[in-house]
């Protein structure tokens, strides 16, 4: 059986300061908050993955998957 959601390490200087914890769930990754995160951790994140959407709901940002091609 595969894993849906795995944790990741959140001590790595590329989250932003007060993570509490990053996990995945197919391409999507969510990190978690202690708190609300800033406009600037978004930028920090979105900066780590290029090319994708990243959302911002208060404690929480979500790397959404890529967009699957078209036609398939």
């Amino acid at each position: 059986m595969e894993t849906i959601r795995a944790h990741e390490d959140s001590g790595e200087d590329t989250w932003p300061l007060g993570t509490r914890a990053v996990s995945r769930i197919g391409s999507a990754c969510v990190i978690e908050g202690t708190g609300d995160f800033a406009p600037e951790d978004l930028h920090l994140v979105r900066r780590r993955f290029p090319g994708r959407y990243v959302t911002l709901d208060g404690d929480v940002i979500t790397v959404w998957p890529p967009p699957s091609p078209r036609g398939r």
